[in-house]
């Protein structure tokens, strides 16, 4: 028996998608997704072994892997991938605001022409269904209506929401776990060292430096979430370029990641993670140079008075990087006033609807490089997170990104909007958070993937 001790614990209805890592964890083992996500951005089967498409990329069609069965011996058919994803196309996020999954495939056509065959038609181009697949675990609800039922290596014998879940494999060589709820970081590493649990994740999280202390292995992983600043593209001062410019340089992103996240993190050159589709060739982080900032800022009209807004967690630690921020940008001269929404599903429909001040911190988390690009920058979709960046050398090189088809063609085309948006930023980029485990020594098979996941083998 392997006993861990997660931040949260649920298992979500079967509608809802996730980024956090401590659901994702559980999800990870009692459920499959459609396909599985890999570092630097392409995919692997997983509940689809195989698939295909026609040369255009317009018409995909997806294979289920032969054998797939629910927990409770029903078959996996494409009917249930079908009814799932329309569900997900129906519903709503954690903020109560539309998935931007329905937008994606608005104009797709899902049909199943076989009972382990699903086919996606579309009147344009979409190699990018391959990263939006790789978000979507298959689940469906037992009699009691929790979504628990996977086709996943594991399968959930007990479960209490926020509480705990016992959970065992199908297979002879893994071990049974046991999954606690500890919603602190420094419970959940006192418990590791009273020896109550086998592994503890997320310790990142805790206020102080982590000490990695020797008795215990340790595990840590960069993750692909960016911590970064929306900045008010369509008025005030960030409107203009030289000015989003001058805010990069005026931050020194190692001394933050030094001082505030206690040297666990790395810094953001981009929209996007180092293992992301498009990061193949590494884009350096724009230097830290306060002269040059002054400079920009000058060319652009001078200083000025800005609102910078932050909630009180998600990104963690968010005030105390507000106030770095603010700090760095009043050594080169602007005015800078804090301003704090203690509702954090509020502050994010606020940033929704463009009610963001001049700047404001938020989390960037989905995996996929194309929903990155079409969610918050692209000017054609003015989509719910586009904050008015209108460059039209970059949205040609979006368009371009989202007309590829083969994975070389898809990774050179999103590299170069990615060199683009390291040229003229919209955003302030920060850094990628890094996450760590820790376990009792001799337990063998643990690992952390870049979305935070602790993986059991």
């Amino acid at each position: 028996m392997l006993t861990i001790a997660l931040e949260k614990l649920d298992f979500l209805p079967a509608n809802r998608v996730t980024d956090d890592t401590s659901i994702l964890t559980l999800k990870n083992l009692v459920f499959e997704p459609l396909l599985r996500w890999q570092p630097g951005g392409r995919v692997a089967p997983a509940l689809f072994s195989r698939w295909s498409h026609s040369k255009d990329g317009r018409r995909w069609t997806f294979t289920i892997r032969p054998g797939a069965t629910f927990h409770d011996g029903v078959a996996c058919t494409s009917d249930h991938i079908i009814a799932f994803i329309d569900g997900i196309l129906n519903s709503v996020d954690m903020f109560g605001m539309k998935w931007s999954y329905s937008r994606y495939l608005a104009h797709a056509t899902t049909s199943a022409p076989t009972s382990d065959t699903l086919t996606v038609d579309n009147p344009e181009p979409l190699a990018d269904i391959l990263d939006i697949f790789s978000e979507f675990f298959i689940c469906r609800q037992n009699a009691a209506g929790q979504a628990v039922l996977g086709t996943g290596p594991y399968r959930v014998v007990e479960f209490a929401a926020g509480e705990f879940a016992r959970i065992e494999p199908l297979a002879e060589d893994l071990r049974p776990i046991t999954a606690h709820c500890v919603p602190g970081a420094e419970e959940r590493y006192a418990r590791l060292k009273s020896g109550q649990i086998d592994a503890a994740l997320n310790l990142e999280r805790m206020h102080g430096r982590v000490d990695f202390d020797p008795r215990f292995q340790w595990g840590k992983a960069v993750n692909t979430l960016s911590v970064m600043y929306y900045l008010n593209c369509s008025t005030g001062l960030f409107a203009s370029p030289e000015t989003r410019l001058a805010a990069n340089h005026a931050v020194d992103k190692k001394r933050l990641i030094t001082e505030i996240v206690h040297d666990l993190g790395a810094e953001a050159s981009t929209a996007v993670s180092p293992f992301h589709l498009g990061m193949s060739e590494p884009i350096a982080p724009i230097a830290y140079d306060p002269d040059t900032a002054r400079r920009l800022l000058d060319k652009a009209g001078g200083p000025g008075t800005i609102t910078l807004r932050t909630p009180l967690y998600m990104p963690e630690r968010s005030p105390q990087i507000s106030q770095f921020v603010a700090a760095a940008l009043q050594e080169i001269g602007l005015t800078v006033t804090i301003e704090t929404e203690p509702d954090r599903p509020e502050y994010a429909r606020q940033i929704g609807r463009k009610s963001m001040g001049d700047m404001a911190i938020f989390d960037s988390s989905p995996q996929s490089t194309f929903r990155v690009l079409d969610d918050k920058i692209s000017a054609r979709n003015k989509a719910v997170w586009w904050q008015g960046f209108d460059d039209p050398d970059t949205e040609h090189l979006i368009q371009a990104a989202n007309s590829a088809v083969t994975d070389d063609a898809r990774e050179a085309a999103y590299a170069a909007a990615l060199r683009r948006l390291n040229a003229n930023p919209p955003w302030l980029y920060l850094f990628h958070p890094t996450d760590i485990f820790a376990a009792r020594p001799g337990i063998a098979g643990l690992g952390i993937d870049h979305k935070g996941i602790l993986t059991v083998q």
